[in-house]
């Protein structure tokens, strides 16, 4: 299995399937929400609509419309609150159920960026910690994705991923 991490527009990306960093509403939003909702087109926020809310922790799937990747997976992270409210468990609970929609659907590759790091307030280093553990777990358990891309909105964040051992 293939781990990368590097800096990129993650609506660039040509995978099975990018990650959208959404509220529990798959409402378009900000930050990377806003921008893969952009990128895909009206359609996107109708399918979402379409679906319903998703609690956090949970993912859900739609198409990917306009964009090079085939679906995005909406995963609902948490806000941070300290540390004190499950956000660890709630952030974990989101790639893992990301990674059992890239599952169910036979896709062998997915792109996720830093959950919960922007407006949630998550602190980036537990985060990605967090994202990479559930990411190798989810392949220990027979998870047939082949290639998972980190994408990072800076340097900075690429570093991060890197001193949490995920790979160029």
């Amino acid at each position: 299995m293939e781990l990368s991490a590097r800096v990129v527009d993650i609506t660039t990306l040509d995978t099975d399937a990018i990650v959208n960093a959404a509220n529990e509403a798959l409402a378009p939003g900000g930050g990377v929400c806003g921008a893969i909702h952009r990128a895909a087109g009206p359609e996107l926020a109708r399918a979402c609509a379409a679906t319903g809310r998703c609690p956090t922790g949970e993912a859900r799937i739609t198409p990917g419309f306009r964009l090079p990747a085939k679906y995005v997976i909406h995963a609902v992270g948490p806000v941070w609150h300290g540390g004190g409210e499950n956000e660890a468990e709630l952030l974990a609970s989101a790639y893992r159920s990301a990674m059992r929609l890239a599952d169910q659907h036979a896709l062998s590759s997915i792109a996720f960026p830093a959950i919960s790091t922007g407006i949630y307030g998550y602190p980036l280093g537990q985060a990605t910690k967090i994202a990479v553990s559930a990411v190798q777990g989810a392949v220990a358990q027979g998870s047939g994705v082949q290639r998972v891309v980190f994408a990072c909105f800076s340097p900075e964040v690429e570093r991060v991923y890197r001193e949490a051992g995920v790979g160029a």
